[in-house]
């Protein structure tokens, strides 16, 4: 049976289900809310049908892989069945690798660690902190952040073209901005790093929850993402895709279940064998509940449908992007220009205003979680602001220091379990805070913009 209501507009369905959707929040001026939960960007809400799946298994939970008993094999083969889940689910191909991790940030330093001693790294200085730090004992080429797609490419072949020695290559990119929402063109980007004997690992972060990826579509060799941004919040992620460098490296943690075989030898040492499958980097007991809530949200995502969801999406978009339109004092902050295609995750700053202090108005005046500062991205947001690169931001409240020009900016996020009503009490909010002026006083408080006691 469908989740999605019949509606007027066609092209606008129901939210999806989601934990903590009737969740009330005190407000500062007196009263109770519905809490506006629009920091998918960070970690989204779990869909309840997740929730309900977790629930249903955690009676049955058992030792993965090792034990004889009844719900040890119930546990191993629900573990084993949700790697083939996420991979029709990444339309991996036959003999791509589905490794479960804690996380993008997990991922990616997995492969930081697999790839080849002498691999150059090219990684545009756009990337969340997660897929540009983890590359630091490799060749790592930063690039420019580009201001058309078309650009992206340009920089990307021209950096390829020109790199010596002219050995193993990786480029690292993004397939949603976590700040702008924008969508980059991986296709192209994969096509010009395969035409230049180069590889490449697509961070799906921000794009997994909004929309389909294909590896074989987009012709990239891995992905990677997190549990907690596909409404599965329970500490896992994967990294999926060509197995040769990961069967080559080292394991990413050593222990029982990465090795096959350890035996004794005569002057005392030990040797080992390692599982050249995706337990050779899953070293420990693994979060099974993890694996499989993520299984659990694709199965979801699928069966509503990609088509309705993005529909959906785009819905929403429009209406916050038309209601900060006709704010003169907020500017959305875009590398691509306002046509670009974007997911729902839009950043934007506000004449005059402090962006932790008009964070906090939104959340303490209207109960709306948004998020404000560099977003872990702080290479991308000081090129998006026009700052010194070497300025550090602030947080404190205007009161504290009267006429600062904050280095942050508020992010506003939402995805398949928002409803139009909290889009529409943000639009409103940004609005009556812009006009009016925040309702109460606020002082700083470790770092952080709080409402005065």
């Amino acid at each position: 049976m469908s989740v999605f209501t019949a509606a007027a507009d066609q092209s606008v369905c129901a939210p999806l289900p989601v934990l903590g959707s009737d969740v009330t929040v005190p407000l500062v001026t007196g009263g109770e809310v519905t809490y506006a939960a629009l920091d998918y960007a960070a970690s989204a809400p779990a869909l309840q049908r997740v929730w309900d799946d977790v629930s249903a298994y955690a009676p049955y939970y058992g030792s993965v892989h090792r034990g004889a008993g009844y719900l040890s094999q119930l546990s191993t083969d629900l573990f084993e069945n949700a790697r083939k889940t996420v991979a029709e689910f990444l339309g991996c191909r036959a003999d791509d690798q589905v490794v479960f991790t804690r996380s993008t940030t997990d991922s990616l330093n997995l492969l930081a660690r697999a790839i080849p001693a002498d691999c150059q790294v090219f990684v545009f200085e756009t990337e969340h902190h997660a897929s540009l730090l983890p590359w630091q004992d490799a060749r790592v080429t930063y690039l420019n952040a580009p201001r058309t797609p078309q650009q992206a490419v340009t920089t990307l072949e021209r950096a390829l073209a020109d790199r010596d020695p002219y050995g193993p290559a990786l480029v690292c990119v993004t397939g949603a901005s976590n700040v702008t929402g924008e969508l980059w063109p991986v296709r192209e980007l994969a096509a010009a790093a395969h035409a230049h004997g180069a590889r490449i690992v697509l961070d799906a972060a921000q794009l997994a929850p909004h929309h389909p990826v294909d590896i074989r579509d987009l012709d990239v060799d891995w992905v990677a993402f997190s549990g907690h941004k596909l409404y599965a919040p329970f500490g896992s992620g994967v990294l999926a895709g060509r197995a040769d460098w990961l069967r080559a490296a080292e394991p990413y943690l050593a222990g029982g279940g990465a090795s096959r075989k350890v035996t004794r030898r005569q002057d005392g040492g030990v040797d080992v064998e390692w599982h050249e499958s995706a337990a050779r980097h899953e070293a420990g007991s693994p979060n099974v509940i993890g694996a499989y809530s993520i299984a659990s949200a694709c199965k979801a995502l699928t069966g509503a449908g990609w088509e309705t969801l993005v529909a959906r999406e785009q819905h929403l978009i429009d209406r916050v992007r038309a209601g900060l339109a006709e704010v003169p004092q907020v500017k959305v902050l875009s590398l691509f220009g306002d046509d670009a295609p974007r997911v729902g995750v839009i950043s934007f700053v506000v004449e005059g205003w402090n962006s932790s202090h008009f964070a906090a108005a939104l959340s303490a005046e209207y109960g709306i979680g948004v998020r404000d500062g560099l977003f872990c991205a702080h290479p991308l947001v000081r090129t998006l602001l026009g700052s010194d690169p070497q300025t550090q931001g602030e947080c404190g409240a205007p009161e504290t220091a009267p006429g600062e020009k904050s280095l942050n900016a508020i992010r506003v996020s939402f995805g398949a379990g928002t409803p139009d009503e909290h889009v529409d009490r943000f639009v409103t909010a940004v609005t009556e805070l812009v006009t009016e002026g925040a309702k109460w006083t606020y002082r700083t408080e470790d770092g952080r913009c709080v409402p005065a006691v």
